[in-house]
């Protein structure tokens, strides 16, 4: 069902709990309260039936039809359009999983449409029950609770991304191969988290100057102020973590490149000692052919070879034997091949 929770308030206390859409704009006009109607993935006509209710832009009223928006505020007549990119840490899967929330907001009314788990708007109802006194202050009020919540549950969000980072360092040193594929898949998440978080600096500075125009309670500028100074130090830390992702691909491609380097030079050692060994074994080829092709000359047995029955012919053969093998040994030793 895509009413979650539908309340209509009075001096910011619960007053009724209508079942259906009908039912809230009946009895809101019959205690002449403020509405609080929470949405999770309504269908066309649900969003259609609220808008023509509460007189929404229709650009407004498409933005939400089609959804994947940019986080951002905007006016319409007395009406504001606020698009949220809440986002939470997946702890199992160790990734960022990013929603979409929209809001609506009125003088009399507060229309919050929910397409992910997160944030847990039954938890700022609660909180907002607790403290009657501001959620008297009107729809502005829930607003700023509701921005509040997505801000503080970008906290686990930037320590699990932390945490990550952490793992990438000691991955790099220990040369790991897998360690290239996560920094590009964790610069990603980090840039679509900044996606989320830049834009909010200019809604809440918009509000503020907002509430500054149509004299909202002082109370609810001193508590966007602190959302503002929160989402700032999340800024700041998505920009960090970027720049850290940037000098950990630079890092781990000078890792890279030194790996190859080193196996080049193991290659080109081992290549040099193989070239080494063929110059000794083909030189020792060498000296030993040579004293094989006198013999096998001198023992073909041909009729008319003058050193067969020649007195000194067998001391010449092996003097010649040896005349070249030391004559080879001389020159491989000279070219250092031995």
């Amino acid at each position: 069902m895509a009413l979650i929770d539908n309340a209509i308030y009075v001096d910011g206390r619960r007053v009724a709990t209508p079942a259906t859409l009908d039912d809230t704009y009946e009895v809101m006009t019959a205690h002449q309260g403020v509405a609080w109607i929470g949405l999770y993935r309504p269908t066309e006509q649900e969003i259609r039936s609220v808008a023509e209710e509460f007189s929404l832009h229709h650009l407004a009223t498409e933005d939400a039809l089609k959804g994947h928006q940019r986080s951002k505020l905007e006016r319409f007549d007395d009406s504001l359009f606020v698009v949220l990119r809440p986002a939470r840490y997946l702890d199992k899967e160790e990734r960022v999983e990013f929603g979409e929330l929209h809001v609506f907001v009125g003088p009399n009314f507060v229309v919050t449409i929910r397409h992910a788990e997160s944030p847990d708007l039954a938890k700022v109802r609660r909180r907002m029950e607790a403290a009657p006194e501001l959620l008297a202050l009107g729809p502005e009020a829930v607003l700023y609770a509701i921005l509040d919540e997505v801000v503080d549950e970008y906290g686990p969000v930037v320590a699990g991304l932390e945490n990550d980072i952490d793992e990438i360092e000691n991955q790099l040193f220990n040369g790991e191969p897998e360690v290239s594929r996560r920094i590009y898949a964790l610069s990603r998440e980090v840039i679509e988290f900044q996606r989320a978080t830049q834009p909010l600096v200019g809604v809440i500075e918009a509000l503020q100057r907002g509430f500054a125009k149509y004299q909202v309670d002082v109370e609810l500028h001193r508590h966007l102020r602190d959302v503002l100074d929160h989402t700032l130090r999340v800024v700041e830390r998505g920009d960090s973590y970027r720049q850290l992702l940037q000098n950990a691909l630079s890092v781990n491609a000078t890792l890279v490149g030194q790996r190859q380097n080193d196996e080049m030079r193991h290659l080109s050692e081992t290549s040099l000692a193989q070239s080494e060994e063929v110059k000794k074994i083909s030189s020792w080829a060498a000296i030993l052919f040579a004293p094989t092709l006198v013999g096998t000359i001198y023992g073909m047995n041909f009729t008319h070879m003058p050193e067969l029955r020649w007195e000194f012919g067998y001391p010449f053969a092996l003097g010649l034997m040896l005349v070249m093998g030391a004559a080879l040994y001389v020159v491989f030793r000279k070219r250092n091949w031995l």
